[in-house]
């Protein structure tokens, strides 16, 4: 039986007996039938609600007039999303700012979740990250479909004919990496994290953690930041004109 946190105890007291059925269902074995929800899982859920708590709230208290502290900061986040996404893609960039944007604020989330005790970041699963990365790599090469047709993989054969047989499988290759680049970068930096800080915590509860939790706040905020630039990349070179 893995351990289990208290928020994934209480979901597996109440919907082990569903999730079973639902996997066996699926033709997916449950490595633990007491225990079928991960922690990770659990904790993605968490974020969630979290966040659609957030919306709601963002969208309840709208107002033109007297706009409250929950607006400002939904405005602030946008208006740096977008900025960023204007300055990466041009033309069009609004209709990925709300995907870059629940993309960042998730990410965020989940990671600074490690800091709050009796929780930990579902980013330091590999699971997680690796799920970021594959609806990424859906999303943005959709686009790159959507916006260019099949002209969209020529960026795969390279610049001249007798060049496409070697250029294909090299540029097939290199795009599948950037999912795995993706899933590394964020599970590693946050896996080392919460590895390092739950170590010096064992070791000396007091004073010198703190600063390592200063260090963990810092990566998690940089790996949000980087991911989402990233997937913005992505999306700027599939949507361009010039493939």
């Amino acid at each position: 039986m893995p351990t289990q946190l208290a928020f994934t105890r209480f979901l597996n007291h109440r919907f082990a007996g569903f999730v079973d059925s639902l996997l066996a269902a699926l033709h997916v074995p449950a490595v633990h039938l007491h225990a079928p929800i991960t922690n990770a899982f659990a904790m993605e859920l968490l974020v969630f609600f979290a966040l659609l708590l957030y919306f709601i709230a963002v969208r309840v208290t709208l107002s033109v007039e007297t706009p409250g502290t929950i607006q400002h900061v939904a405005e602030i986040t946008h208006e740096f999303v977008g900025s960023q996404s204007e300055s990466i893609i041009g033309h069009g960039y609004e209709r990925f700012t709300s995907y870059l944007t629940a993309l960042l604020l998730f990410i965020l989330i989940a990671n600074l979740m490690g800091l709050v005790p009796g929780l930990q970041s579902p980013t330091a699963d590999k699971v997680v990250p690796l799920g970021f990365a594959l609806v990424t790599f859906a999303y943005y090469n959709y686009h790159g479909i959507r916006a260019n047709g099949f002209a969209y993989f020529k960026q795969f054969l390279g610049p001249v004919w007798w060049l496409y047989p070697l250029m294909f499988p090299i540029e097939v290759i290199s795009h599948c990496a950037r999912v795995l680049s993706l899933t590394v970068r964020l599970y590693a930096n946050m896996f080392a994290g919460d590895m390092v800080t739950l170590a010096f915590f064992s070791l000396i509860p007091v004073g010198i953690p703190l600063a390592f939790l200063a260090l963990h706040f810092g990566v998690a905020i940089i790996q949000a930041y980087v991911f989402m630039i990233l997937a913005t990349v992505y999306l700027s070179l599939a949507v361009a004109h010039e493939h």
